[in-house]
């Protein structure tokens, strides 16, 4: 863990954070990867979870295209929460247990009624955002798209196009926003005693104290995400497991927990 000072918070609803190295991101990449081999079956099973669920949007996508791209980014806003049993995991670990599968669906059961607003939240915010980008593409895109394929070819043709642009520009923003709010709040809110607000303010902070080295991690997980999707969805086995465990060691290191109680 970072030995940096702890910037002192500027509200009792936002709880310390510190600031880490420009690097540090890589060292959570590699505690994932050691949570993930010592609890392969638990963190596989997440994966195998996510990747069938991204299939089925892929599937239902080249029946109906105008969902596709929507439904991808969406998929992806509510993936913090769907890490909730990872999160776990790696909390067992540090604490020198041997978790099991168990144990993640205990944490999903356990859900502290903040988290369960959190994931409501992101479910709300990827169901609007599939619907503006089907709006979007169906009321203003005149070149002629009848599939999943004919999108892809449109996708890689029409980068100037303004409502391309304009959708790119409107996704990034709401992707950004949905990182800042959860980049460390899940896992807090798993394993402290806090307020939804605290969480989300704690986690816009960490963010702000830490750009570079956040704006590393956020660029790290959106590669792990495309070749993920490259790979028909298989890569999410591995990539969503690594990378859940990887965001409880951010949220060790990012967020200076010790006035706070912990939730057993």
């Amino acid at each position: 863990m970072s030995t940096a000072a702890t910037a002192p918070a500027p509200s009792t609803d936002v709880l310390p954070v510190r600031k880490v190295p420009l690097d540090r991101p890589f060292v959570w990449l590699r505690l994932g990867w050691r949570d993930f081999t010592r609890t392969p079956w638990a963190s596989l099973l997440h994966g195998l979870v996510i990747a069938a669920g991204g299939a089925v949007i892929l599937a239902a996508g080249f029946e109906h295209w105008y969902l596709l791209p929507g439904a991808f980014s969406g998929f992806v806003l509510v993936g913090p929460i769907l890490a909730t049993g990872l999160y776990e995991q790696s909390r067992l670990l540090s604490r020198g247990k041997r978790p099991t599968f168990a144990d993640a669906m205990h944490a999903w059961r356990r859900g502290t009624r903040p988290l369960v607003w959190l994931g409501l939240l992101l479910a709300v915010a990827g169901t609007l955002w599939v619907l503006v980008s089907a709006g979007l593409f169906a009321l203003f895109v005149k070149t002629p798209i009848e599939d999943a394929r004919g999108f892809l070819r449109y996708v890689v043709r029409a980068q100037g196009d303004f409502v391309f642009v304009m959708w790119l520009a409107a996704g990034g923003l709401g992707a950004a926003l949905v990182f800042a709010a959860t980049a460390v709040s899940p896992p807090l809110l798993l394993g402290r005693i806090v307020t939804l607000r605290s969480a989300i303010l704690t986690s816009v902070r960490a963010v702000g104290e830490n750009p570079l080295a956040l704006a590393l991690w956020a660029t790290l997980i959106m590669l792990a995400t495309a070749v993920s999707i490259a790979t028909a969805m298989v890569g999410f086995i591995v990539t969503v497991p690594v990378l859940g465990h990887a965001t409880w060691h951010a949220y060790r290191d990012l967020v200076d927990t010790s006035a706070v109680p912990l939730r057993y």
